[in-house]
C-alpha cells in the first residue's frame, strides 16, 4: 500500500509511471521499482505487477 501524499497511481492509471521510486537501479542496470510495483526501465518500456509490458506515451 502506497503511504504517499498524494497516493501513487494505481498500475492501470496513464500515469502509472509518476509513482514515486522505492528501489533505484538506474545507474548501474538502467531500472528502477516504483511504490505501485511497477518497474520501469531507462529504454521507455515498463512491466506491471501482472507482467504485461507497456511503452511510456503509447498505448498498451
Amino acid at each position: 500500500m502506497c503511504n504517499h501524499t498524494p497516493r501513487c497511481p494505481d498500475t492501470q492509471a496513464t500515469d502509472c509511471c509518476d509513482a514515486q521510486v522505492v528501489a533505484d537501479h538506474r545507474h548501474d542496470q538502467g531500472w528502477c521499482r516504483l511504490c505501485n510495483g511497477v518497474i520501469r526501465f531507462d529504454d521507455g518500456h515498463y512491466l506491471t505487477p501482472d507482467g504485461l509490458d507497456h511503452t511510456i506515451g503509447l498505448s498498451a
